[in-house]
């Protein structure tokens, strides 16, 4: 059980990392109040979306605008002039009446009529300003109001950004008491009328019919420590001021009013005017153009129309939110959507670049958009932004360990396996399964002549030295041509094209990375003549073929390989090759087409294949590569006297079987000319030992050679090619250019 929990650890990882950590840091903004500037304008933009809703025909608003301002020629109304509105509005029977205009002080002419209309309008609720700030101060009431308790405030609770979001019940003022707010006044002075009345409730919350309006917390929603004196709730506006019935100051200053538009309505009076200052920023000012603002009155009519709608209409009373635990959760969630999004996608797509997690990511991005929109129509307001950065941010963290985790294997794996097998590691889900597939492969396998001499006689470090740069020229030469090295064996290199990734130009560009590394063996033998090394030579063998391919070995050891006849025939037919020489499979001539450029066919019989097959010696290719390898023209020197060999057969490495004995005749400064009574098969090995002409029969160097397909110059005479130039034999030639000492095995 502890070892099948450790496996699912570790397959999940990366999840287990992010999905913590992000929750953490955002749960740690979140405690900061770092997020709610960011939050408040999402929820402005949900009341922006909302449907709109119908006007309210339970309350009127008397506006006082700038044409109004224009038509009266002056501000403050007058005594008399107030007067004469409230009593305009009076005749028309309204339930209650909101003078949301401040009158502390008399404005003469017309004092003793208003005063004596307060005292006999008991549905008349004025306002006055218990708070202060730093550019305002409280505003005292009308004294008759007040003494007839007929007094609200008009105070409003602005956010963060100067935004009106939430509506107060009552606040304290000065001396501690409580004064109830001007709209929740005129609010219960309706809902009297209609025998409901305001409770309190055994938590301290008011209730009114069966709406309940719970005090909001100063961390609910994304607010953080907000300042929630006296009894706050969340403002769900109704609209603009266009979602009320309006009339104008000068309608009612002319008596131009429809009979019976105020009529058991609430009337609020107040300005709308620029000018006047009694302005401020709601979530409606939030748009793309210049921020409108909205007018007190305004906002005192949508909070009144908040509880009227709650108590008689079944309206959402007031904006519902989670406790903090319960969103810690919600944040938590999201975290985890993101991180295991991203987790199960790792393996799709290029490194760097997974469309697919980037299209789920936004996808539950925007689902969980749309449904923090549909439970906002239905009252709650449930945060956006910390979830979406809890989504986002393990999505991140994952891709950052993946990049970070997919570089070490790079780094790790890519000095063994090229970059396609570590990618395809990296990147399929079945990529470290066991098993294989069948597939066509192009194969290329070259091994470098007389090397095993060359190791014999020179110190470790220097064959290491050798090695390394012969093999890192090769490297990059396969790698150019996107080939997969599958493996270095001893000096020789295993090159796959078509696995793990197939491109339809795999043979062609087999051949054709053939030919560079051939060329490229002139700069690795440059570097060693510099560095005092010996020169070498390399023979490569390609075939085209059907192999299984896929990761073959046991669950503790295993490796990216190929296997099949097609790989051994591949292996035959490098044998066949000399320094210097490229031989190719029919399939593969067929496979790469006219482009390819040939000088010769050898017919071979193979061992473990039935059938004699046709190699071709490649000297060429054309097409977008246009390579070609030198051509091989040698100067033979006839030799006098004729050098004394005795010689054997080789079966593999092994020199089994007679000793024959024959003559050099000729030489060149790679290869030379046998004489000998025994035929000799083309591209058979032979290990030949040369014997002093002053003492008979008596030998005193080896060498390796092959039996040319060419035609020698001589009669009775072979072509063969060293694996190495005996320094006896070069000292034969004429400038004395060659360096390579005898090889003792091939």
């Amino acid at each position: 059980m502890w070892k099948a929990l450790k496996q699912k650890v570790w397959q999940w990882r990366g999840v287990i990392i992010a999905v913590p950590s992000v929750t953490i840091a955002v749960l740690g903004l979140r405690s900061l109040g770092l997020l709610q500037a960011l939050e408040f304008p999402v929820l402005d933009q949900f009341f922006l979306m909302r449907p709109q809703e119908a006007i309210d025909p339970r309350i009127v608003i008397v506006e006082a605008n700038e044409a109004d301002l224009q038509k009266v020629g002056h501000w403050p109304l007058t005594d008399a002039e107030l007067a004469n509105v409230l009593q305009t509005i009076k005749q028309q029977k309204p339930t209650a009446i909101g003078l949301d205009l401040y009158r502390d002080l008399p404005v003469e002419p017309g004092n003793q009529t208003l005063t004596k209309l307060f005292e006999t309008t008991p549905n008349l609720i004025g306002v006055q300003k218990v708070g202060s700030s730093s550019d305002s101060s409280p505003v005292n009431p009308p004294p008759i109001l007040k003494q007839r308790d007929q007094v609200g405030a008009n105070d409003f609770v602005l956010d963060a950004d100067g935004k009106v979001r939430r509506g107060l019940f009552y606040l304290e003022d000065s001396k501690g008491e409580n004064v109830f707010n001007f709209g929740f006044l005129l609010a219960a002075h309706y809902l009297k009328n209609q025998g409901i009345e305001p409770e309190l409730t055994a938590d301290q919350t008011i209730k009114l019919g069966t709406a309940v309006f719970p005090a909001l917390d100063a961390h609910a929603g994304s607010y953080v420590g907000a300042q929630a004196g006296g009894y706050q709730v969340m403002l769900t506006y109704r609209g603009t001021l266009q979602r009320f019935q309006t009339v104008t100051l000068t309608d009612v200053l002319e008596r131009r009013l429809p009979s019976d538009v105020m009529r058991d309505r609430i009337v609020l009076i107040g300005t709308t005017a620029e000018s006047l200052k009694d302005l401020f920023y709601v979530p409606y000012s939030s748009s793309l153009t210049a921020p409108t603002r909205m007018a007190g009155v305004t906002i005192h009519a949508n909070f009144i129309s908040q509880i009227l709608s709650a108590t008689l209409d079944g309206r959402m009373p007031t904006l519902k939110t989670w406790n903090e635990p319960l969103e810690g959760l919600w944040i938590l969630a999201w975290a985890t959507t993101g991180a295991i999004l991203s987790w199960r996608q790792r393996y799709s797509g290029k490194p760097g670049f997974r469309p697919w997690n980037i299209v789920s990511i936004i996808f539950a991005a925007s689902c969980l958009v749309g449904g923090s929109y549909i439970t906002f129509l239905q009252g709650w307001w449930i945060p956006v932004v910390p979830p979406i950065l809890s989504l986002f941010g393990a999505s991140i963290v994952i891709t950052g360990y993946l990049a970070q985790s997919a570089a070490e294997m790079r780094r790790t794996f890519g000095r063994y396996l090229t970059d396609e097998v570590v990618a395809s590691l990296l990147e399929t889900p079945g990529g470290l399964t066991l098993g294989g597939e069948r597939r066509k492969v192009t194969i290329l396998i070259s091994d470098l002549r007389g090397f095993s001499a060359i190791s014999e006689r020179l110190p470790p470090e220097q064959v290491v030295m050798i090695l390394n740069l012969y093999l890192g020229v090769m490297s990059d030469t396969v790698t150019r041509y996107s080939g997969t090295i599958n493996d270095f064996i001893g000096d020789g290199v295993f090159v796959m094209f078509g696995a793990p990734i197939y491109q339809e130009d795999d043979s062609e560009r087999a051949v054709a990375c053939a030919i560079a590394m051939q060329t490229a063996m002139v700069d690795v033998n440059r570097q060693n003549q510099q560095l005092g090394l010996p020169t070498i030579e390399m023979g490569i063998g390609i075939h085209t073929g059907e192999v299984v391919v896929g990761n073959i070995g046991s669950q503790r050891r295993a490796k990216y390989t190929v296997i099949g006849n097609h790989v051994n025939l591949a292996a035959r037919i490098e044998s066949y090759t000399v320094g210097g020489q490229i031989l190719i499979s029919d399939d593969t001539f067929r496979d790469v087409g006219d482009i390819i450029k040939v000088d010769r066919q050898i017919r071979v019989e193979p061992k473990g294949i039935k059938e004699p097959i046709t190699l071709y010696n490649v000297n060429g290719i054309g097409g977008k590569h246009n390579l070609s390898l030198p051509a091989d023209k040698e100067l033979f020197i006839a030799l006098t006297p004729e050098i004394p060999v005795q010689y054997t057969v080789l079966e593999g490495k092994h020199a089994v079987g007679t000793i024959f004995e024959g003559t050099l005749v000729s030489l060149s400064e790679k290869s030379a000319e046998l004489r000998s009574d025994h035929f000799l098969t083309p591209l058979s090995n032979l290990k030949l030992n040369l014997l002093e002409p002053s003492q008979d029969a008596v030998a005193v160097d080896d060498l390796y050679a092959k039996v040319l397909d060419r035609p020698a110059t001589h009669p009775n005479c072979v072509r063969v090619r060293f694996t190495g130039m005996p320094i006896r034999l070069a000292e034969l030639l004429p400038d004395g250019s060659a360096t390579i000492d005898a090889p003792r095995h091939s």
